[in-house]
């Protein structure tokens, strides 16, 4: 099935201020990170997005907050956002077959999340660019995991330009302006 802007919703999990820095290529992951959600604002794809016990982590980085500034938010204390009963009542009642997941820590809760969404029957794109762990290992075989449980493996520009589908597209050209804006 081929992703659009109607049958996808992204999921970005605890991109926040005192877990960000602590991951491996941090500066990495947010550029992607900021890339991925304008793009998906400019396509109309609704972002919601998770804070792990908010107030010991903080919020999500403001640069991120910006970059989805029609994001859902929930919080959680929970590994596994669908452990958290909003979060799950949330998903079950949303009709959107394809969910984007993004975040950290790839191997404990995007690698849960995952798990959870193939459970309810989801098909889950890791976006591999935009996820990340403190250790590169732990984030590779926590990947690697999920793919062998049925996660389809994907990056931001090509799950961008998936749902963009057209040069001739009315989402063409912002999309192309923030691929070369991309460091």
């Amino acid at each position: 099935m081929k992703l659009t802007p109607d049958n996808a919703i992204a999921l970005i999990v605890d991109l926040q201020e005192k877990l960000v820095p602590a991951m491996d290529d941090a500066p990495r992951l947010v550029a992607r990170s900021k890339y991925l959600l304008e793009g998906l604002s400019v396509l109309q794809i609704p972002v919601v997005q998770t804070r792990q016990y908010p107030k010991g982590l903080g919020d999500t980085l403001a640069e991120i907050q910006e970059a989805a500034p029609s994001a859902k938010y929930f919080d959680k204390t929970t590994f596994g956002c669908l452990e958290t009963k909003e979060i799950r009542d949330f998903f079950v009642a949303d009709s959107r077959p394809n969910v984007l997941l993004a975040g950290i820590e790839t191997h404990i809760c995007v690698l849960q999340t995952a798990l959870e969404l193939l459970e309810l029957g989801k098909r889950v794109y890791l976006i591999a660019d935009c996820s990340t762990s403190r250790s590169p290992f732990d984030a590779q075989i926590a990947q690697e995991r999920a793919f062998q449980a049925g996660v389809v493996p994907a990056t931001a520009e090509a799950i961008l330009f998936e749902t963009t589908r057209d040069a001739g597209s009315p989402y063409f050209k912002a999309i192309s302006k923030l691929t070369k804006e991309l460091k």
